[in-house]
């Protein structure tokens, strides 16, 4: 038959029934048009509205007009089937409908069709996994559980919104029906017999399988109810024992139990119960189990914390979702179903989303997630509409529904009328409407109303038009704002370029010389590398815009836009220091500040063109880059550092137009070819590539104007590079393009020549770069040779192991050794000097000697390919042949080293120079972190310090090429920068996943890389260098000491003339810190150098020498700046002359050392050293104390040293006054010297001039105190008296000479780590020695000395509390805490005696009670202040303190310590008990010092200080050692020659103990102190408020008590007293709440805690899109930046595990550091996670990766919840410490997991950037550490362990072992 397409189906039937008789057989509802297919599953009924075009129909397709009913069998639960007729054309819930009508159920929503296939299902279900073993094996298990649990995925219910022919029901199968929702089963009772017998029968199958767990007891219950409605009421007779087959009763875990005869009580129970009943009670009691109503799912549900999953119930009733154990079926978590937001299930997992209700979503792994959400949905649909139709009463129904209001007239009655809205559907439709087109060209037009407007015609010619541009891409809209933030930096630095800065005044004498020659080699060399970057960033910009704009990689352009501009902006500042040095020596700085103009011009021009909007022709875009290229070269020009001659950059530009003239040939040939082609799609594909071959050569034009003029960096080489890349890829697609479209033989021909000669033509351009990248010429005739000799021995030594690669590399090693001796002979012929001709006779005799030993060795290798032996011999013969060569060739060798070195070293200074530029941009982006980037900032300082060094040491060299001082200036350059540049490598590796621009990250990234790749470079160069010009140094120390010598002579006579200027930037604080620093470094070096000669090692002698001339070098500058910053003439020259004093003696120190190590075993050498190291010693003292300042410290001590010569008297002249008036004088002198004291400790952290007036007042006052004190002694009435008020008077002198040079120490380096503690603590010793001594000499009334004494001493401990900026202690916060709280209750115990013993007259309790209070208030304070500054730093925004490689003030306790010990060995009278105690004592200090020194040789990276520690050790080990001996022999008899024997063997182990504190005192060894914030400051406040609050309470309440002990009648006294005791406390309540509430890292943890929450929600999210297949792909990033991207954030969080965990077991100060450094690498990570998880395309591989990234995340927070908990309190609870390792554990596992994953991703990608990162970090980890691990190196020597046991008053030295 034939239809019209747009004929219902409904008509079609009707149109079939009128003209075929056939058809009339039944009536017309129950037939329908059937579409068949080949699978009976996709055959569909047509619906009768719809048109039969609806269901694209074709001619000829056939349908069928048949029946739509059809039989159903449906088998009810109790075994009855029915037959009922269905409507095959509808869906299952309509047919529920008819099926429920039918058998007599009302609330069919509630049932659901069962289809019984349970094994094809089983099967289905695995086969999707991977079948691997393990999988499988779980599988299984789970398997097995699923059916021991009887769980609902077992059924296989069938959907209801699909008929039974869609899921392959067929006519003959059986379905059973079962009740699916457990809703409105309540209201089932004896009044619906029908669903009460399902009801009955479903509960008791799941009671009798095990789906409902029972007791015994209830077990029994069911089945005696059981047994009443199969057999009706008990009959005694009947039911006996052995009646029942217990397995139908009972669950078959109760079947063995004898349980019948209780089942036949229960029965008996019954009565005559009827079967509706029993069915009813059956029924009831299965309700009241805990598990009724539940459909349940075996799921696996990962553990928190960890990449592990564990099986588990999840359970759905019509209420909530429930989380039960699969064990006990106790259920565990539940969830209200109103509580669901949404939900997604995936083939393998199903989530929940709660929406508000809960943080996080709910995730399990199970194949049923499509039925789990089925069943959610249903009872959700059943709620809803049972709400509907409950709540629907009338007019109070729906709340949504309108009210329409009718006025009705004339007889106004009002009609109210409710209107229900029906739901209906969406519409479809497009958004996109006509568009209206407005002419933007003439502004804007008049339209008249009226009349229609004239014809508006608008020609647009030679560009697109903007209204039809598609849109801008996210990662286009990122780069415009790139760009236009660029364009203003770059516009505000050309702004800047109008004028130069303004210079101080300069001297003329060789240092302000060297500082003008220093700025503006530093200058030029950071202009031309800015220039670099410039051209290289603009290269970069040219080579990436090339392609398709779909392609282009708009990260990468914001990164080179980022580059450029950044450069730019730094190098104005450059330029105009530059201009103004040029001003300064008579030359002209405006031609360059033009220059730079033109560049800032020129830059701007090519952003503007570079915009992804701008629709201006690509040419535009390649002549901006190219007057780039040429402003560039202008500005080099000016600045003289055009590095290459215009000759290479006229040839390199020929080239490249070679290369353009060689692809136009090409693109010709191509044309040939499009023309005989006839098939328009290959012309078109010829054309398009011809097109591109053009473009990309003109761009290469384009890319060498850029880059000509700075072609010698390597940055600019690689664009160069890449360009040619792109035209050789163009060729190639030309060629290919060629050939497909032609088979013309003859054409193809010309295409493959005109292709070649491009090729040739970019080959010859390469090789001119390349050329100039390996540097210049050949250094002489043996270079290639010596070249080939070094290499080739490099090979044989990595080769060990396969002896043939090793022979095969002997034999060219022979071959260049030949060629080598040739060329040296040659060179003696012709040699007119004859002791020259013998010299390289003689030298080309031992190089072919030992090429025949080399030869020989070879031959054995050769013949025994597995021998060990034979390989080392091959390879000592290498090596000696490597020696001869180097001795031949040296010269040849060291020049071509030193330039290698100059050229890594010049590209390390300006990729340095690139990355502080990077990272200062990317701290000023407006997303910028406030993470590990004040590291990164400190590091930059660091390396910025040592840039200038760097370029001195470059320049110096390449001016003097023959001058080993230059050349030893640049090596040591080089060697000082590796570390502090690493630093920065490191810290800028740590920062980039937490910048947030993507562009400023990616620069800061590269930048970092080339960084690193610079540093390998001048590490290896530095390295070779240094083996060639090593034994130089003692001369070259030498004779930078001598110019210096001359130097400081010239600036004598300047500082004469009073020309004498500072240099810009000296201050007086900081040149006087600065000599400080250099005296301590000299003395450390001169230690080591010492040592290194008494050990004959002339290589680290030199090296020690070359140290020491180095810290010469710093104290020359010091003493100048000194000078030129005082304006009295005598200090000036003081200063200078007591310099000079010590140039002159290091001078013959260096000459004395060079010859005593020619000389390693004279003594005579090496006493005369020793002696000139000492009187350098001496001189560098004298140096430092007459800095200003230091020289009224050195008077106040000679004022005390003189006033206590008096003291040495034997008689003391007698008192002329009274007893009270010399009582009352001492008092007086007690209270000034006491302020002195304060006063003293204040300026010691002030100017100089401050601390000239307290140390004078200072020595007044004591030279006051001291007469007081000694006519208080001839006072005294006994001599033994007498003699200890002078014993008392001693102790003050000795404690005041103490606090003095304590305040001169940190006067001298206020950062100094421990100076200010010091400090404070000498002054509490002057203060108590004072006090001791009141106490004895005066005679008050009982109870006065002791107030006294109390408020001195805390008038000494307030000044701890004035800045609290450095440690007080050793104490940890809550050992702070502890002694706050046990102090506290000390004094208030004190507070009591206090009043109680003064009211009651008890004076003598009352002074103890007063001394004791004191002595808590002292130690509160401590605590207190130790605290705050605990407080302080614990701050993020604070930076943590650095710990040093050794505490130089426990070496000089230590050194203190031994000295008295060896001085009472000494003395005649010393007792046995003496000797052992003074033993204890040095093995002791002797067995700390030497751990000290193993400990900080294991952690410094420098071999040198490596090497001198181990050594200093091994001197005190040996020299302690050989004391011992001597006191053991001593012990044994105690003869004066035993004495004799023991005070010389003090001797030694005094000097090896001095040389050690010398070389420890050290500043590059000593510790960075803490830099506290404002907000640390802020934090620390209320600590230190009711802290002074407390002791000006104390103090009152002291005095007040002092006067009410001597007149206890004084009512309001007592008041006053109570006031302050009140304040007390509350002060005290105040402290111990706010120490609780600052607990440090406490807030720190919670926010992080909070920002890992709304990580881990993001995750969740990502997870649920990616389980609903809407996860949309991250745009503007590719996914290798996203994988780089998480790994570094993963490795930075796993270098934070360990030193958080550190931080939360005991030290509270570093907590909150560490903490907020993790945290915040956690939303860059889950970034990048959804980012990867978005672009990849497999499923399972998303879902691990974000999983994995949960997991981390989870483990994260899991450590941070312990952390809080144990806060760095080492006293926690046993259990928290268990749980932080077990958190430790967890986490370091999910970093394995998350990092294995990332680098299988990775590898499979083919990216292995990430490890060989790795690779290269365990490398430079290996080469810190050296070879044994401790940091030992063969030869270097390398202590592992020492003891020294000391045992009952005998000792035994256990032997010292260094390995």
């Amino acid at each position: 038959m034939q239809f019209e397409p747009s004929t219902m189906v409904y008509d079609a039937c009707r149109i079939i029934r009128e003209r075929i008789p056939e058809a009339l057989a039944g009536p017309p509802s129950d037939f329908g048009l059937f579409l068949s297919d080949d699978d009976p599953k996709k055959g569909i009924w047509l619906e009768a509205g719809k048109a039969l075009d609806y269901y694209m129909l074709r001619n000829g397709d056939t349908m069928e007009y048949r029946k739509k009913q059809r039989p159903l069998k449906i088998r009810m639960l109790d075994g009855t089937v029915k037959t009922i007729m269905v409507d095959d054309s509808k869906t299952v819930t309509d047919m529920l409908m008819t099926i429920c009508a039918r058998i007599g159920i009302t609330n069919h929503d509630e049932y659901s069709l069962v289809r019984e296939l349970m094994e094809e299902k089983k099967d289905e279900g695995t086969g999707t996994l991977r079948k691997d073993k393990t999988l499988l094996r779980d599988e299984k298990k789970m398997e097995k559980l699923k059916q021991k649990l009887h769980t609902d995925d077992e059924l296989n219910w069938l959907d209801h919104g699909r008929t039974l022919r869609e899921q392959g029901v067929e006519e003959h199968e059986t379905l059973l029906l079962r009740r699916k929702f457990f809703y409105s089963d309540q209201n089932v009772d004896s009044r619906d017999p029908v669903q009460l017998n399902l009801l009955y029968v479903q509960a008791r199958d799941d009671i009798l399988n095990g789906s409902h767990p029972v007791s015994f007891d209830k077990a029994c219950e069911f089945a005696g109810f059981q047994c009443q409605i199969q057999f009706g009421p008990h009959n005694e007779q009947k039911h006996k024992a052995g009646f029942l087959d217990l397995k139908d009763f009972l669950p078959k875990e109760y079947v063995k139990q004898k349980g019948e005869r209780k089942i036949f009580q229960a029965h008996k129970n019954c009565g005559q119960m009827s079967e509706i009943e029993a069915k009813v009670r059956y029924v009831k009691l299965a309700r009241s189990l805990k598990t009724y109503g539940v459909s349940f799912f075996l799921v696996k549900e990962k553990m928190k914390g960890k990449n592990k999953l564990v099986p588990r119930l999840l359970g759905i009733t019509k209420e909530c979702v429930m989380r039960v154990d699969e064990k006990t079926k106790e259920v565990i978590q539940e969830w209200s179903l109103t509580n669901i937001k949404r939900w997604a299930a995936s083939p393998k997992s199903f989530t929940l989303d709660f929406g508000d209700y809960q943080d996080g979503y709910y995730s399990v792994q199970t194949t049923e997630g499509e039925q789990i959400a089925q069943l959610i949905a249903g009872y959700i649909d059943i709620i809803l509409k049972k709400k509907k139709s409950k709540d629907h009463f009338g007019l109070e129904g729906d709340e949504e529904s309108t009210m329409l209001e009718d006025s009705v007239s004339p007889k106004k009655s009002t009609v109210l009328q409710q209107q229900y809205n029906r739901v209906g559907k969406v519409e479809h439709g497009s958004v996109a409407l006509p568009a209206i087109m407005r002419s933007g060209a003439s502004g804007p037009e008049n339209f008249q109303v009226g009349s229609m407007p004239p014809a508006q015609q608008q020609i647009t010619s030679g560009q697109m038009h903007r209204g039809h541009m598609p849109p801008l891409t996210s990662a286009q809209q990122a780069l415009t704002g790139t760009i236009n933030s660029s364009m203003q930096a770059v516009q505000a630095a050309q702004a800047t370029l109008d004028d130069f800065d303004t210079l101080p005044p300069l001297g003329q004498d060789a240092a302000s010389k060297a500082w003008r020659k220093n700025k503006m080699d530093e200058s030029k060399h950071e202009i031309h590398s800015q220039v670099d970057a410039i051209t290289a960033g603009t290269a970069s910009v040219v080579n990436l815009t090339a392609g398709d704009p779909a392609e282009t990689d708009y990260t990468a352009v914001g990164c080179a836009v980022t580059t450029i501009s950044s450069n730019l902006t730094e190098m104005s500042r450059g330029v105009k220091l530059l201009a103004a040095l040029l001003e300064d020596e008579g030359g002209s700085g405006r031609p360059l500040l033009q220059a730079a103009k033109g560049l800032a011009g020129a830059v701007s021009e090519l952003l503007r063109s570079a915009q992804p909007a701008s629709a201006e022709p690509r040419q535009n875009l390649l002549q901006a880059a190219g007057n780039v290229g040429q402003a560039s070269g202008e500005l080099l020009q000016q600045i003289g550092e055009s590095d290459t001659d215009p000759h290479f950059q006229d040839v390199l530009m020929q080239l490249a137009k070679a290369v353009a003239s060689a692809a136009a040939a090409l693109v010709l040939k191509a044309k040939s070819v499009a023309q005989r082609t006839e098939d328009s799609g290959l012309q078109t594909q010829v054309i398009a590539a011809a097109t591109q071959c053009a473009l990309s050569t003109s761009q290469l034009v384009a890319c060498t104007k850029v880059v000509a003029p700075t072609i010698s960096s390597p940055v600019c080489q690689e664009q160069l590079v890449e360009a040619g890349r792109l035209v050789a890829k163009a060729v190639e697609g030309c060629v290919s393009a060629s050939q497909a479209a032609t088979e013309d033989g003859q054409l193809l021909r010309g295409v493959g020549a005109a292709a070649t000669a491009v090729t040739q033509a970019l080959n010859e351009l390469l090789q001119h770069v390349k050329a100039h990248a390996t540097g210049a010429g050949p250094a002489g005739r043996y270079d290639q040779a010596t070249d080939t000799i070094l290499t080739v021995t490099e090979n044989i030594f990595s080769s060990m192991g396969d002896a043939g690669e090793m022979v095969r590399q002997a034999r060219i090693l022979a071959q260049a050794t030949s060629d080598l001796v040739n060329a040296i002979k040659a060179d003696a012929e012709g040699e007119s000097d004859l002791e020259n001709s013998r010299k390289l006779l003689s030298a080309a005799k031992i190089l072919a000697d030992a090429t025949a030993k080399m030869v020989e060795a070879a031959k054995g290798a050769a013949a025994h390919p597995d021998s060990e032996e034979q390989q080392q011999r091959l390879r000592e013969a290498a090596e000696g042949l490597r020696m001869a060569t180097n001795a031949a060739a040296q010269n040849a060798i060291k020049k071509k080293l030193v330039q290698r070195l100059e050229h890594a070293a010049k590209q390390a200074a300006a990729s340095a120079t690139q990355t502080i530029a990077a990272a200062q941009h990317a701290a000023s982006t407006p997303k910028a972190s406030a993470g590990p980037q004040p590291l990164l900032v400190q590091s930059c300082k660091a390396v910025a310090e040592q840039i200038p060094l760097l370029v001195q040491g470059v320049r110096g060299s390449q001016a003097q090429p023959d001058s080993p001082s230059a050349q030893l200036a640049l090596i040591a350059a080089s060697q000082s920068f590796l570390q502090p540049g690493g630093k920065m490598v490191a810290a800028a590796k740590a920062s980039v996943p937490t910048i947030q621009d993507q562009a400023s990250a990616m620069q800061l990234s590269q930048c970092a890389k080339n960084l690193g790749t610079a540093l390998a470079e001048l590490r290896t160069a530095a390295q070779k260098a240094q083996e060639a010009c090593g034994p130089l140094e003692m001369d070259s120390a030498l004779s930078v000491v001598q110019n210096l010598e001359r130097d400081l002579q010239e600036v004598k006579a300047a500082a004469r003339d009073g020309k004498l200027k500072p240099l810009p930037g000296e201050t007086m604080e900081k040149c006087a810190q600065d000599l400080g620093n250099s005296t301590k470094a000299v003395s450390s070096a001169i230690a080591q150098l010492l040592g290194e000669v008494a050990q004959g090692n002339e290589n680290y002698a030199g090296i020690a020498a070359r140290d020491v001339a180095g810290g010469l070098r710093s104290l020359a500058q010091a003493a100048r700046g000194v000078a030129a910053l005082t304006s009295d003439p005598t200090v000036q020259a003081i200063v200078l002359d007591t310099a000079s004093d010590v140039l002159d003696k290091a001078s013959s120190l260096i000459e004395e050392a060079k010859k005593a190590a020619g000389h390693p075993g004279d003594p005579e050498s090496q006493q005369r050293l020793a002696q000139v190291a000492k009187a350098v010693t001496q001189a560098l003292n004298r140096c430092v104390s007459c800095l200003p300042g230091q020289r009224d410290v050195d008077n106040a001590l000679r004022a005390v040293g003189d006033a206590s010569k008096r003291l040495l008297s034997d008689s003391l002249p007698p008192s002329t006054g009274t007893f009270q008036e010399a009582q009352s004088r001492l008092n007086e002198a007690a209270a000034g010297l006491n302020q002195a004291a304060t006063e003293l400790v204040q300026a010691s952290r002030g100017t100089p001039q401050d601390l000239a007036r307290a140390s004078g007042r200072f020595g007044q006052d004591f030279s006051t105190f001291l007469e007081a004190g000694v006519e208080m002694a001839g006072q005294a009435p006994s001599q033994e008296d007498r003699a200890q008020v002078v014993s008392n008077l001693k102790g003050i002198s000795m404690s005041s000479s103490k606090l003095l040079l304590a305040a001169k120490a940190l006067s001298t380096d206020p950062a100094a780590p421990n100076l200010k503690s010091q400090l404070a603590t000498a002054a509490r010793a002057v203060t108590d020695s004072i006090n001791q001594l009141i106490t004895m000499c005066t005679q008050q009334a009982p109870g006065q000395k002791e107030c006294d004494n109390a408020l001195r001493e805390l008038e000494t401990v307030r000044e701890l509390l004035e800045n609290p900026v450095q440690p007080i202690n050793d104490m940890s916060y809550f050992g702070c805490l502890d002694s706050v709280m046990e102090n506290s209750k000390v004094l208030g115990e004190a507070m009591t005696g206090i009043s109680q013993n003064a009211k009651n007259g008890n004076l003598p309790e009352f002074g103890e009670a007063i001394a004791t209070a004191s002595k808590a208030l002292c130690g509160f304070t401590e605590a207190a202040a130790q605290a705050a500054y605990l407080v302080g730093v614990s701050d993020p925004n604070s930076q943590a303190g650095q710990q040093g490689l050794v505490e130089p003030t426990q070496f000089a306790r230590a050194n203190q310590a031994i000295q008295m010990a060896c001085q009472s060995l000494g003395e005649p009278g010393c007792t046995q008990a003496q000797v052992l105690s003074a033993a204890t004592i040095v093995a002791k200090h002797t067995s700390a010092l030497c751990n000290s020194c193993r400990l900080a040789s294991a952690r410094t990276a420098n071999p040198t200080a490596k090497r001198q520690f181990v050594q200093s050790a091994k001197e005190v080990a040996n020299s302690t050692a050989n004391l011992v001996k001597t006191i053991k022999a001593l012990d044994g008899a105690f003869t004066e020659e035993n004495r004799a024997q023991c005070r010389a063997a003090t001797a030694p182990l005094l000097e090896a103990v001095d040389n050690l504190s010398a070389f420890a005192s050290n500043p590059e060894f000593s510790s960075i102190p803490a830099q506290i914030s404002p907000e640390g400051r802020a934090a620390m406040e209320p600590i230190v408020i009711s802290a002074k609050t407390m002791l000006e309470s104390a103090g009152g309440l002291i005095q007040t008590a002092r006067a009410l002990a001597v007149n206890p009648r004084d009512p309001p006294r007592w008041s006053v007293l109570a006031g302050h005791s009140r304040t007390v406390s509350d002060s005290i309540k105040k402290l111990i709440t706010s120490m609780r509430d600052k607990a440090p890292g406490q807030l720190e943890c919670e926010t992080a805690i909070a920002a890992l929450n709304s990580c881990l929600r993001d995750l969740d999210q990502a997870s649920l899109a990616a389980v609903s297949q809407q996860l949309a792909p991250r745009e503007g990033i590719s996914q290798e930046a996203l994988h780089t991207q998480m790994l570094t954030a993963v490795q930075e969080i796993s270098h934070l595990i360990e030193p958080l965990a550190s931080a939360a077991r005991a030290e509270a100060s570093q907590l909150g550091h560490k903490v907020s450094q993790m945290a915040q690498y956690f939303e860059p990570l889950t970034l990048a996670a959804v980012g990867a998880a978005s672009k990849t395309l497999s499923h399972p591989q998303q879902m691990a990766l974000l999983d994995q990234t949960k997991t981390l995340a989870e483990s994260a927070l899991q450590l941070l919840y312990t952390a809080k908990e144990a806060g760095g309190n080492p006293k926690q609870a046993a259990h928290t410490q268990e749980a932080l390792e077990e958190a430790v554990q967890m986490m370091t596992e999910a970093v394995e997991d998350l990092t294995t994953t990332l680098n299988e991703a990775a590898s499979a990608a083919g990216v292995v950037g990430g490890m060989v990162d790795s690779i290269t970090q365990a490398i430079n980890q290996v080469r810190l550490l050296g070879p044994c691990g401790y940091g030992g190196y063969p030869g270097l020597g390398c202590p592992h362990h020492s003891c020294l046991v000391i045992h009952k008053g005998t000792f035994w030295f256990t032997h010292w072992s260094f390995i």
